[in-house]
């Protein structure tokens, strides 16, 4: 039964539990108790049972309590038009403000979903990914439901919405009860594609599943035919149209219909005649019908069948090639014999009076006009200006012929689809492409858009589209580039760094242009230095230093190349000048964390040798930076999960622990939904267990390595922190102290010979020499010592307290105490707030020393470090000493610690050498932790905290 029908009837029959649950959803919706709140509704059944009825009748009484209506329909020729449904939903009441009005409104989201919802163009750089455009619908739906509550949101033939609408929405559906909001869809259950599998879910009513319609019951069909026909209707009759319908309401209406145009009198003896005017409703009886019409007729109405829905009148004549007049008549003729809807609004398009109707009509139209008909649609859509896009589900459905008009349209639109956040669409419609097939020359071009448009969804087709595009015959030296970057992009991503290095390689010598080549190779640098596997790092390094040493910064690949060149000194431990020499040289020009064309690698990598190298507090400044950009560019998935999890690490390395871990779970709910095993995940796991660890949380930290297959085999890419050493550190933690040792010697086989050794990166000599300690004192001596000498070469105080923590608790009794005092000073030197409360809590137990334990359970404190702190409190109190009652630490530094850090800055340009054994006063140990420095760090520190933060509390 149409939506029209319905609204025209008074009631709906036999249906009173389905519009009793309408009412208590929408009493409660519209309720002003503290209880009111959002709902659910889902109506399931196959076709013709009534859920379009439901819903319009929904409607109509959520107008009546004044609810903002909110109501979309899923077509089944629109199902390949990305965010069809989603446009229905939101874009009449935004279209309706102004730009500068809607600007405002969505604020940084205006870019990143107006091009989906059809409010703007796309702007050029790159997408938004599929997760961020679901996020800022989610952001631009919740706000409209609190600006225009309580809001009713009824989507229609589910089953058939664009898979983009239909995946947000069904991850958006849960919000729905806790806003002042009704959600209700409809569909039918056989027909539901894998997108919309959660609103199998949805409940019919608190705590039940699905409302599914049942068929009418013969005393139903008896009152419907009476209401149609008269209550003269005889029983026997009524009982044969029951028969003939299985109770389907639609069915039953339009059956009535028919006996009243062909003025059939309803009684018993006519009931044999039903079966003839039932068979002329669908199938070939339908055919049959529309055919009596006339050959123009049946031509307009198979190309509204094409169209789908809302059908522009004149589009359908364009595609039927029939006349204004023609057009004007056919519509007429086709409402008469109800195919089409009337008309509820002049302007409205034109609508089949049931999905069923048009169903039966788009399949009854012979193959090859039908292929016929969706190019002149294709045609009819450009030149109406509707756009490449508009014509392109109309392409999909022809066939090749090597067309370059078709072509060049669907890689428009595949483009502009791509840039709405609609990979999946761009995909369908540039494999199209390719069928076509395109010219010669423009294969390889149309084979990298492909590999593109896969990138998000499909890897390993990806890889398979960028080879075949690598290996056409073309002259673009900057498609090859292009193709080849991404090539080795997509390798890298999916943890196959050697291939994408060995592709780079043979692209690098076949390249001519000088400024071509150095880009190319600040890529396989780039690539090998997340390689752990690397077969030949020392000369690689060596090749970088020499290349990055002559280059001037010009531009951003040179910039690249230093910014590699920084980090693989961090990586090798030369001293950490070196290293933050060459990060400031990358960083003298700002780039960008979101070119199109480039990863956001090399600024992570920048940032990262600031943090090891004792200056987390400007490693912060560049990711808060970065992951502004992500957000602002609609990069939600991998890129933001990313950003979460080593800003996390950042406040690990910092002491503080509680922020750490809360950004460490966000990173992982962002991988989660990227997928398992993922470069992104490994990141984020490898954070948290560490943080958790610091927390003194391990049994939480083995349950979460347990859930995520934390464990062997581990990535190729270089993880931090690196992924096997935090495994072994567990191992360590829960006492198996023999496993543990096993995976750190495996990580010295796969370091070490890669040059890496800076203990401040990667401390598997730490862990090793406690690991060993029990069986092997000497060797864990010796692994202590010469860690601390590495540590020692790169300089960063907290990497060499951290070793000298770890060398006195594998040291003789009577060697502890000097190493200990070292590590307390140099920590106390440092931003590392967790590291000194360890080093401060074993030199107090050491030395048995009060005010050391009591320093060390208020840093403990302070970071977050709960058992460190209870454990610590426990000794303080065994050797009579008062705890302290609980800690006033601020993010801030407060003056005097200001005042204290600006006496350093002055001493240092005085010339003024602090002894290396003296310790801080607490008030400058404090503004290194809290500007997130060292000393040679502290004016850049103190200039940027004047900068973001002019006023400073007491």
């Amino acid at each position: 039964m149409t939506e029209r029908r319905a609204r025209s009837r008074r009631t709906v029959i036999e249906r009173e539990a389905e519009l009793a649950t309408v009412d208590e959803a929408l009493d409660r919706l519209t309720a002003a108790a503290p209880h009111a709140g959002g709902a659910l509704l889902a109506f399931s059944g196959p076709a013709g049972l009534g859920k379009t009825t439901l819903l319009a009748e929904l409607r109509r009484r959520a107008d009546t309590r004044h609810c903002t209506v909110l109501a979309a329909r899923g077509g089944e020729q629109e199902q390949g038009q990305p965010f069809h449904v989603a446009r229905q939903l939101l874009q009449p009441l935004l279209a309706a403000v102004p730009e500068d009005a809607l600007r405002a409104v969505l604020g940084g989201w205006y870019a990143i979903i107006g091009p989906a919802l059809g409010l703007c163009a796309p702007e050029q750089g790159a997408p938004p990914d599929p997760q961020g455009l679901r996020d800022g619908l989610d952001w631009v739906l919740t706000h409209l439901v609190v600006q225009r509550a309580p809001v009713v949101l009824a989507l229609d033939d589910a089953h058939w919405a664009d898979p983009e609408s239909l995946g947000w929405l069904a991850a958006f559906a849960p919000r729905a009860e806790h806003l002042p909001m009704l959600l209700a869809v409809a569909y039918r259950p056989d027909e539901l594609p894998a997108p919309a599998e959660a609103f199998r879910t949805l409940p019919g009513r608190a705590g039940q599943r699905p409302l599914h319609l049942a068929p009418l019951t013969p005393e139903a069909v008896t009152a419907l035919i009476r209401e149609t026909l008269g209550d003269h209707a005889e029983d026997p009759f009524c009982r044969e149209v029951w028969t003939l319908t299985t109770g389907n309401p639609f069915e039953t209406v339009e059956l009535a219909a028919k006996v009243r145009e062909k003025a059939l009198a309803p009684v018993e003896g006519n009931a044999p005649l039903l079966r003839d005017l039932a068979a002329a409703q669908h199938g070939s009886g339908l055919v049959a019908r529309l055919q009596r019409l006339g050959p123009s007729t049946v031509r307009f109405a198979w190309a509204c069948a094409v169209l789908g829905t809302a059908i522009p009148r004149d589009l359908a004549a364009r595609v039927a090639a029939t006349g204004a007049e023609e057009a004007v008549d056919a519509t007429g003729r086709l409402r008469d014999a109800r195919i089409l809807a009337a008309a509820e609004e002049p302007d409205a398009g034109l609508e089949f009076v049931h999905p069923l109707i048009a169903t039966a009509l788009y399949r009854s139209i012979p193959d090859a006009l039908r292929v016929a008909l969706h190019g002149n649609a294709a045609a009819a859509a450009v030149d109406a200006g509707l756009g490449p896009a508009a014509a392109a589900r109309h392409l999909l459905e022809t066939h090749p012929e090597g067309d370059p008009w078709v072509v060049r349209t669907l890689r428009e639109a595949a483009a502009e689809n791509l840039r709405a956040g609609a990979p999946e669409a761009a995909r369908r419609q540039l494999a199209r492409a390719l069928r076509e097939p395109p010219d010669f020359d423009e294969r390889a071009a149309v084979l990298y858009e492909l590999g593109c448009a896969s990138l998000l969804t499909e890897p390993a087709t990806t890889v398979h589209h960028l080879r075949e595009a690598l290996a056409e015959p073309f002259d673009d030296p900057a498609l090859r580039q292009g193709i080849a970057i991404r090539l080795a992009q997509v390798l890298a991503h999916s943890d196959h760094l050697f291939e994408a290095s060995e592709l780079l390689a043979r692209e690098i010598p076949r390249t001519q242009h000088p400024r071509a080549r150095l880009r190319l190779q600040s890529e396989q640098f780039m690539w090998d230095a997340f390689n752990a596997a690397e077969p030949d790092a020392p000369a690689r390094s060596r090749r970088l230093a020499k290349l990055a040493d002559r280059l001037g910064g010009r531009d951003l690949t040179e910039r690249y190349v230093i910014g590699l060149r920084a980090w693989d000194a961090c990586l090798r431990g030369e001293p950490v000048d070196v290293a933050l020499h060459h990060a400031g040289r990358a960083l003298a020009e700002p780039f960008s964390w979101a070119y199109a064309d480039r990863g956001f690698e090399v600024p992570v990598l920048t940032a990262m040798v600031h943090l090891y190298a004792d200056r987390p507090g400007r490693a912060e400044e560049l990711f808060d930076t970065g992951t502004a950009e992500f957000e602002e560019q609609g990069w939600r998935g991998a890129h933001l999960s990313f950003a979460h999890s080593l800003r996390g690490y950042i406040r690990y390395r910092r002491g503080r622990l509680v922020e750490a871990e809360d950004l460490a779970r966000a990173g992982l709910r962002l991988a989660e939904r990227v997928g398992p095993r993922t470069p992104v995940h490994w990141y984020a796991i490898a954070i948290l267990v560490t943080t958790l660890l610091a927390r003194g949380k391990p049994d939480e930290a083995w349950e979460l390595a347990r859930e995520h297959d934390f464990t062997r085999p581990f990535p190729a890419a270089v993880v931090f922190p690196d992924a096997q050493t935090v495994y072994a550190e567990l191992l360590l933690a829960r006492g198996d102290a023999k496993a543990a040792a096993a995976e750190l010697e495996a990580v010295d086989r796969r370091l070490t010979p890669r040059g890496i050794q800076n203990p401040a990166w990667c401390p598997w000599p730490l862990h090793l020499a406690r690991a060993v300690a029990a069986d092997d004192p000497g060797r864990a001596r010796g692994l202590a010592a010469e860690a601390v000498r590495r540590a020692r070469a790169f300089g960063a105080p907290s990497g060499i307290g951290q070793a000298l923590t770890a060398a006195a608790e594998v040291a003789d009794p009577q060697d502890r105490g000097p190493l200990l005092r070292e590590a307390v000073s140099l920590l106390s030197a440092s931003p590392a707030g967790y590291e000194l409360a360890r080093a401060l809590a074993a030199a107090g137990t050491h030395a048995r020393d009060p005010d050391l334990l009591t320093r060390a359970v208020t840093t403990a404190r302070e970071c977050g470090a709960d058992a460190l702190a209870a454990r610590t409190a426990q000794t303080l109190l065994g050797l009579g000493g008062a705890v302290p009652s609980g800690s006033s630490w601020q993010d801030d530094p407060t003056e005097e610690e200001l005042r204290a850090a600006r006496r350093a800055v002055h001493e240092d340009a005085a010339g003024a050498v602090p002894a290396p054994d003296r310790t801080p006063a607490p008030e400058l140990s404090a503004a290194y932790r809290k500007l997130g420095t060292d000393r040679p760090g502290l004016p850049a520190a103190l200039a940027a905290h004047t900068r973001t933060r002019p006023r400073t509390r007491a």
